[in-house]
C-alpha cells in the first residue's frame, strides 16, 4: 500500500482567499489616504490584488509600504533605534571572552569560598588576581566599542 505524499509548500505559494484580497485592498486604501500611493498606483494595485491567486502575489503589492498609520518619523526613529542597538552589541569574540572569564571567575570564587569555609585560619584570596585579565578585557571592550562608533559615524 502506497501512501499519498503531500509536497512541502511555502506559505506564499498557497492560494489566497477573498478575505485576504480584501485585507490587502484595505491596506492599499490606507496607503492612498496617507499619500503614499497616487490614485493611479492605487487603482493598479487594487486591480492586481483582486486578480491575485496566491499570497506571494498579494504580498508583493504591499512590500514597499509600511504598516498603516506609521509615519516617516516613526520609521526613522525605529531605524535609529536599530542602529543604536547594533552599536551596543558586542562582537562575538568579546562575548566568548567575557563568557570564559565569567566562568573562570565563578569557579575560582566557589573553590576559594569552599576552601575558606573548610580550613581553619587565613586563606589567601587568590581570585583577586582575576581582576587583572577582567580589567584588560574591559579596556578592550571599551576600546572596541569606541572604534566601532567612530567607524559608523564616518
Amino acid at each position: 500500500m502506497a501512501k499519498d505524499v503531500v509536497p512541502h509548500r511555502d506559505a506564499e505559494t498557497l492560494r489566497a482567499a477573498d478575505a485576504d484580497r480584501h485585507k490587502i485592498a484595505d491596506q492599499l486604501k490606507s496607503a492612498l489616504d496617507e499619500g503614499r500611493l497616487s490614485l493611479g498606483e492605487y487603482d493598479d494595485r487594487v486591480r492586481q490584488a483582486y486578480a491575485a491567486r496566491t499570497y506571494a502575489e498579494l504580498l508583493i503589492l504591499v512590500a514597499d509600504l509600511p504598516q498603516p498609520g506609521v509615519s516617516a518619523a516613526e520609521v526613522s526613529a525605529r531605524q535609529a533605534a536599530e542602529l543604536r542597538r547594533a552599536e551596543r552589541k558586542l562582537p562575538m569574540a568579546l562575548l566568548v571572552l567575557w563568557t570564559i572569564w565569567g566562568a573562570l571567575a565563578a569557579v575560582n570564587l566557589m573553590v576559594w569560598f569552599l576552601v575558606a569555609v573548610t580550613v581553619d585560619g587565613y586563606v589567601y584570596p587568590w581570585p583577586i588576581w582575576l581582576l587583572v585579565p577582567g580589567a584588560a578585557l574591559g579596556a578592550a571592550t571599551v576600546g572596541t566599542q569606541a572604534i566601532r562608533r567612530q567607524q559608523r559615524r564616518r
